[in-house]
């Protein structure tokens, strides 16, 4: 059987296992054992075990537990709440303050959290009922935290970025301190659009208003004095504490990103415990038993994805599709382009865990040999997966918002998180023309980076 034809075979199988609903981590393993049994030797499966553990046993995803248990504790907590809010105290006299206080908040949450789904869920379900209260419109509500969520797996900590690091062997501390530029680009971003949009629907209403139409919440004013202003801040400094608590100890040398995840965790339970009082059993028992699921799940499918990939290199499969890619002759942008396409396609019907893992053996020798920067492409990469999490069919973010917010409708989400996927895909061409937005304080920090 000829490559191609085994390439093929092997798609066509892939796709017909995942759209049977079978969980992915699942689907991939059994297409690799299924390829395993007809197309190499038989002895490859006494290995299966072996070659999982041997690929898990990465010291820099034994971070990836640990950043889910620090994520645990500020999401299941009233940590969200009480950081958006006292973001909205200072931002009131904004003109849409009260969406860029959301913005603000889910970039700070993410940073601390590093998970989309729970920066989702956290800030959107205090964020959308007030939002709508001041007469924001649904679809721009949803859309707010739905594209505020995405910065989770963007902004350092990322899990996705820590996935990254170890298929693409790229240092993590560079990857991480290269997504804050684009981070906080993105923030700045939607910020803007959210400040357009609200004044676009606020001379809406006032128009409205003056044609006799009864007065409605937008309109409406809310000031905040400073005695207010100065008492909420104690909510965002132990965040601030956390946050740069974690950073010195990754960035200044004094701990691995595996012991810095550690000390985030431990950090983030202090927090907990000393402003919110949950240090009993009972208290803690949600959040242990939440990080042990969302960390079972995500190491299962990391553990197949590896072996998912290992059996096409195996098969020569990753080997033949770059260099499929590479004889296309695109050019160097054009090479870009095409893997970006795919990646967006990938997006419709996979997380980012498993896109990262599947593509990385047959995009990044390619993108290696056309000289671009493969920390660069790894932000590039991460914030055309975070349009995934919003686009439709399957945005992870917006069935999470349909969850916490079930009376606005899946179209009004849809419509509403649209504009943001606009913004991203505008960003991902502006980091093209200003590589530097990415690389530029990772080469400031850790010095110029080596090239392979």
């Amino acid at each position: 059987m000829s490559i191609m034809t085994l390439g093929l075979l092997f798609a066509a199988v892939t796709l017909l296992i995942m759209f049977s609903g079978m969980p992915i981590s699942f689907a991939l393993g059994s297409v690799a054992v299924v390829f395993m049994v007809f197309f190499m030797p038989t002895s490859s499966l006494d290995t299966v075990t072996q070659n999982v553990y041997e690929e898990m046993a990465s010291i820099t995803l034994l971070s990836i537990p640990l950043f889910i248990l620090k994520g645990a504790a500020i999401g299941r907590s009233r940590a969200g709440q009480d950081l958006y809010e006292a973001l909205h105290v200072w931002l009131g006299k904004v003109p849409g303050g009260l969406g860029v206080a959301n913005v603000l908040a889910c970039a700070l949450f993410a940073a601390m959290a590093g998970s989309s789904p729970a920066t989702c869920s956290a800030i959107g379900s205090a964020g959308i009922p007030e939002m709508r209260k001041r007469g924001y419109s649904p679809g721009l509500a949803a859309g707010i935290i739905a594209a505020g969520g995405t910065l989770g797996i963007l902004l350092p900590p990322s899990i996705t970025m820590i996935l990254y690091s170890v298929a693409a062997e790229q240092s993590l501390g560079r990857l991480f301190l290269a997504g804050i530029g684009p981070g906080l680009m993105l923030v700045l971003f939607f910020s803007i659009y959210t400040v357009y949009r609200f004044r676009k629907e606020y001379n809406l209403a006032l128009h409205a208003v003056e044609k006799g139409a009864p007065s409605q919440p937008i309109l409406e004013r809310h000031t905040y004095t400073m005695q207010q202003k100065m008492s909420s801040l104690p909510r965002v400094l132990p965040f601030l504490v956390l946050l740069i608590g974690v950073m010195v100890a990754l960035y200044g040398g004094y701990a691995t990103p595996s012991e810095t995840a550690g000390l985030g965790a431990i950090l983030a339970f202090v927090l907990i415990a000393g402003i919110y009082k949950m240090w009993r059993i009972k208290d803690l028992s949600p959040l242990l038993n939440a990080t042990i699921k969302e960390s079972t799940m995500l190491m299962f499918i990391i553990g197949m994805s590896l072996l998912f990939s290992n059996v096409m290199s195996h098969l020569h499969l990753s080997q033949s599709a770059a260099q499929a890619i590479v004889d296309l002759g695109l050019g160097r942008w054009g090479l870009l382009a095409a893997i970006l396409v795919l990646v967006i396609i990938l997006g419709f019907f996979l997380p980012p865990v498993s896109i990262i893992l599947m593509t990385a053996p047959i995009f990044l020798p390619p993108l290696r040999a056309a000289g671009f920067d493969l920390v660069w492409f790894g932000v590039v990469m991460t914030i055309v997966m975070e349009t995934g999490l919003i686009h439709p069919p399957v945005g992870l973010n917006i069935f999470v918002i349909k969850n916490i917010a079930p009376d606005i409708s899946l179209n009004e989400i849809i419509y509403g998180v649209l504009p943001f996927v606009v913004i991203m895909i505008l960003s991902v061409v502006l980091l093209c023309f200003a590589p530097e937005i990415a690389t530029g304080l990772s080469d400031l920090v850790m010095g110029p980076a080596k090239v392979h």
